[in-house]
């Protein structure tokens, strides 16, 4: 049942272009170990609209949505105020708790959160695990939520370290005329047909919408007996010395998004171009010059440092 019954979002079938935003979401969703996606992108992109859509596609409701101001109690959980009053000691369960129930995490401006925060989050996704020490609380809960983060770069950017943690970087791709068209033509589509029991047009992107959330799950269920081998992991650790990627967590992250979009499209095993296709995702917030205030573009350089790779296998 969709627990969001009311809400007016935009069918995420019918999301017009940001392809890459897109695979990034399904991988992330096929394989939780890739540890999350991070979006960049100026204002008006369609980021969080893209976001809550998948959610609605993917879990069948809205996800928790953090707030920049959120405190470690409203994030970590902590004792109801109300109970304290009367004397009770009570547990508030924290959005981390109401993620792992929702399926999804979304950071909106997460460059804009304290650190901390970000650090707490991401060790969460990235273990399974959140253990809270604090003020007579000790508890430690399994939790499994996806994590998606959004942000404009012109807003500031993360440390090194925490865009390191984000498993998946994408950057928003600007539209072209006849995409602005479609997208244009799209929402007003979808403002005419709100309120319609008869609408045929949200009934088609109903339809549309259940198929990409079965062969998601279907990709899910297929991910652990794709075969990925030792030629595609040793191409995988060159591309990331050719470009030069910092630490070794790219490696990792490529060679899960390889196998999980092996998943979605059928395939046994990983093929190279399974590969190639997800290297900008897994590393290009891993580079030098990224990880230094530089930019996030998979540029034609570093398309050249790895081309000869692909081309001989």
């Amino acid at each position: 049942m969709n627990r969001a019954d009311g809400v007016h979002i935009l069918p995420y079938s019918r999301v017009v272009g940001q392809r890459e935003l897109k695979l990034a979401l399904e991988l992330n969703h096929v394989s939780p170990r890739i540890g999350g996606v991070l979006m960049a992108g100026s204002r008006g992109t369609a980021k969080s609209t893209l976001v809550r859509a998948f959610a609605l596609m993917a879990h069948g409701e809205l996800p928790v949505t953090l707030p920049i101001n959120a405190t470690d109690d409203r994030v970590l959980g902590g004792w109801e105020l109300d109970a304290l009053i009367r004397g009770e000691a009570r547990p508030q369960q924290g959005l981390l708790e109401e993620a792992d129930h929702r399926g999804l995490l979304y950071i909106d401006e997460v460059n804009l959160l304290e650190d901390h925060l970000i650090n707490i989050i991401l060790d969460v996704v990235s273990t399974g695990v959140l253990s809270v020490q604090r003020e007579g609380l000790a508890t430690a809960r399994h939790l499994t939520f996806g994590l998606v983060g959004t942000m404009n770069p012109e807003e500031g950017g993360l440390r090194p370290q925490l865009l390191d943690r984000f498993g998946l970087m994408v950057t928003a791709e600007e539209l072209d005329v006849a995409d602005r068209h479609r997208m244009i033509r799209t929402v007003l589509d979808f403002e005419e047909q709100l309120g319609r029991a008869d609408s045929t047009w949200l009934a088609a992107a109903g339809r549309d919408d259940a198929q990409t959330h079965d062969r998601l799950e279907a990709a899910r269920r297929r991910v652990p007996d794709i075969e990925v081998s030792d030629d595609v992991l040793r191409l995988c650790a060159e591309a990331a010395e050719r470009v030069r990627a910092v630490g070794q967590r790219g490696e990792i992250v490529a060679t899960l998004a390889a196998r999980a979009l092996a998943a979605l499209e059928g395939a046994p095993r990983v093929e190279p171009g399974h590969l190639l296709r997800v290297l900008p995702m897994a590393l290009r917030h891993r580079r030098p010059d990224s990880t230094h205030g530089g930019t996030f573009d998979w540029s034609v350089e570093d398309e050249d440092r790895v081309k000869d790779l692909f081309e001989t296998v």
